[in-house]
């Protein structure tokens, strides 16, 4: 057994009985045994990965069978392993945790965003059954990031960019903030260098100056705790280098002008130390205005509790002050987990975290019933789950959370399905308000109701803004006008059928219906007709899959017919390529992959438009099914012609950029047809590019010169979309 698993097990048996480490010991063996001879990127022997995993989890104090899973969550992806396996060694639960962590990667899917998207609906779902999965992939996530190092500067932003917009969320949706600062930071490192070490190198040069006014600060509480015997531990808590970076971009901040870079710390023992500190502190110093939050009295929706307040403190300057008793910092550090309680060997959720776990198992199952798209499904997830929030009172007082943007109506069914679907006004403040009104923060809303309601109108699903809401919305429909959306959903269908030039009785025969209705998961004809009537799925999307038959049978009496030439004389365009064995065929180059002299090419022979030639090794070629149809081109030997590129070209946004990189273009003589350019919220500049070259040595001579700008993250040939 290693080093790192004997203190796994060691800090495991700190709060965990003897006959769960038996567990945890069996399946480090099995996950040994299993991984054997497989190593990672680093050159490490893999079973360092899933034994990191572990600790991440101990150091959460999660239960056996989610250490145990942890310790497995990789066998069934990439050993012989099989969940049946893990079933019969180590219980259902095990088995289940470490399934909703496996990716969909021996499923074939259109698009690799569409993989991703079905891999995060895959583990969303598996989380709304059972919270333990998310806590199993952050901390894989966790340690990924940690040695992300070791791939490649394409792969290190790819995760990066999906650690920040999804693994980070959750993580403080979770309320687990230690790991959720640390996925940011290090997302952060690798989305932008220059700006994450620019900030390192600042806080080191103000370092000693900010240790040292923390220090008197902290002596003159101190020196007030003792007075009034107040056990209390203060401590200096530095920001988060991502937080800082956050408030630079969106703010518009110089470094020099965020005064909270380090905050006081104090934990104390009950609540009433915490208010007694806090007159404390007030009594010291005047406090900021507008600058105290009592998140004791009004916890965050991730249970984060703590007094803040800002102060002008010792010499003037402001001083940022975090108040919180022990099980409150508890909770803060490692969120859900703080929470988990561990009965009759089950392990639960306990107290007002299981309310919330419960909210989000709720906004994730309605998505998922009403969403079968994926990416479709992750983009209202991330509206509901990922986005700002408001936080709005109802009239008794309760805290309710909702998407930033919501209007009374998402506030309705927020409170409840039957309250949102008998809605016929609202009250903000006390005054009425139209449906569509945007709440802000901390009003206080009021939905009116009545027994006498027709129920939603269509208009509704325009009007609100959660997820949530619109999935209710649809619920209704989908229930109480069955039979219209049904009759309704047919008539669109076929509209659309007769639209697109198709028989209406050839197309919707019992076989092509059944087949089409399970691949979008519904249960029968009738239901997906129904889902066409209330919006759940357009009448377009199911009449392109039921005429995708009719139209690959269509397609292919178009197929031209061509006899090979009597002798060698070649097909030939202006296009520099010639065909092997034919005269006087069109042949074009295929904008899809854009090959130029120097790459290797294959002919493809289209419906109806000559020959496309493709670089072998474009996805569109490989994907076909039609090997017959492929035919042998060769570039002509004397070539004077210049071909469309497209290059992609990545890097820091500054000013003066785009034209330094349009100069370096110039000097190698390059044409350029068009060029585009955007920066995303990380600061990170993507300029899209399209130029005339003559071969590929041409090609590579102008990627090599762009590569040498300051600021150039990658230069790389894509494909057109």
């Amino acid at each position: 057994m290693t080093t790192g698993m004997e203190e796994v097990l060691q800090k495991a048996s700190s709060y965990l009985p003897e006959k769960d480490l038996d567990m945890i010991r069996r399946a480090y063996v099995l996950a040994d045994q299993a991984h054997t001879g497989q190593v990672r990127k680093s050159g490490v022997p893999y079973i360092m990965h899933p034994i990191a995993v572990a600790g991440i989890l101990v150091n959460l104090h999660m239960d056996a069978v989610t250490i145990a899973a942890g310790l497995l969550h990789d066998v069934v992806e990439d050993t012989e392993i099989t969940l049946d396996y893990l079933r019969e060694q180590f219980g259902n639960e095990v088995a289940l945790l470490v399934d909703g962590v496996t990716k969909l990667d021996k499923i074939k899917y259109k698009s690799k965003e569409e993989q991703l998207a079905e891999n995060h609906r895959k583990m969303l779902v598996a989380m709304a059954q059972d919270i333990r999965v998310i806590m199993i992939k952050l901390a894989d996530r966790l340690h990924n990031m940690r040695t992300l190092r070791h791939m490649s500067e394409e792969k290190q932003r790819e995760i990066s960019d999906e650690t920040l917009e999804i693994f980070a969320p959750l993580a403080h949706r979770l309320g687990i903030a230690s790991v959720k600062w640390e996925l940011e930071d290090t997302a952060l490192r690798y989305l932008n260098p220059q700006q994450y070490y620019r900030i390192v190198n600042l806080m080191q040069k103000k370092r000693a100056e900010r240790e040292g006014y923390i220090h008197e600060a902290s002596e003159m509480i101190q020196e007030k705790l003792d007075e009034l015997h107040i056990e209390a531990e203060i401590s200096g808590r530095p920001k988060h280098l991502y937080s800082i970076y956050k408030k630079m971009t969106t703010q518009n901040k110089q470094f020099y002008e965020i005064y909270d870079l380090l905050a006081l710390r104090i934990i104390v023992n009950d609540i009433r130390d915490c208010y007694a500190v806090l007159g404390i502190v007030h009594t010291l110093w005047k406090p900021m205005p507008g600058r105290f939050k009592d998140y004791i009295a009004m916890p965050k929706p991730n249970m984060y509790q703590s007094l803040h307040t800002t102060v002008i403190g010792p010499k003037g300057e402001p001083l940022e002050v975090q108040i919180r008793t022990w099980e409150m910092h508890q909770t803060a550090e490692i969120g859900i987990a703080a929470h988990w309680a561990y009965k009759e060997g089950k392990s639960v959720v306990q107290g007002t975290f299981a309310e919330k776990i419960g909210n989000l198992r709720e906004i994730i199952q309605g998505g998922q019933e009403e969403t079968p798209n994926a990416q479709e499904f992750m983009e209202s997830l991330k509206q509901d789950l990922f986005s700002d929030t408001v936080f709005v009172f109802t009239p008794k007082g309760d805290v309710v959370e909702l998407p930033k943007g919501s209007v009374p109506l998402d506030f309705a069914y927020r409170i409840h399905s039957a309250v949102g679907n008998r809605t016929v006004g609202a009250k903000v403040n006390g005054k009425i308000v139209p449906l569509d009104f945007a709440l802000r923060t901390g009003d206080i809303v009021e939905i009116l109701t009545s027994k006498h309601s027709y129920g939603p109108s269509q208009d509704w699903l325009k009007i609100a803004k959660s997820a949530h809401a619109r999935n209710k919305i649809k619920q209704w429909f989908k229930k109480e006008k069955r039979e219209e959306n049904v009759i309704k959903g047919q008539q669109m269908v076929e509209m659309e059928i007769k639209a697109r030039g198709f028989d209406v009785k050839e197309v919707l025969t019992a076989e092509n219906l059944k087949e089409v209705a399970d691949k979008f998961n519904f249960q029968g004809e009738e239901d997906m007709y129904a889902a066409v009537g209330y919006g759940g799925i357009t009448a377009s999307q199911i009449t392109t899959r039921l005429t995708e038959k009719l139209r690959r049978e269509r397609d292919e009496q178009a197929i031209p017919e061509f006899k090979p030439a009597s002798t060698s004389k070649a097909g030939r365009s202006e296009s520099g390529v010639q065909v092997r064995g034919v005269d006087n065929l069109l042949v074009r180059l295929s904008r899809c992959c854009s090959p130029v002299p120097g790459d290797q090419i294959i002919g493809f022979v289209t419906r109806g438009r000559g020959v496309s030639v493709h670089r072998s090794d474009c996805p569109n070629v490989l994907a076909e099914e039609c090997n017959e149809r492929l035919i042998d081109v060769d570039w002509e030997s004397t070539l004077k012609h210049n071909y469309q590129v497209d290059i992609e070209i990545t890097g820091n946004d500054r000013n003066g950029l785009l034209n330094d990189v349009l100069q370096a273009v110039a000097e190698t003589k390059t044409n350029i047809s068009a060029v585009s350019g955007k920066a995303d919220k990380n600061r990170v500049a993507t300029i899209h590019m399209t130029i005339s070259i003559g071969n590929l040595d041409h090609l590579h001579k102008v990627v090599e010169r762009i590569k040498r700008i300051k600021d150039i993250y990658s230069v790389r040939r894509i494909l057109s979309t």
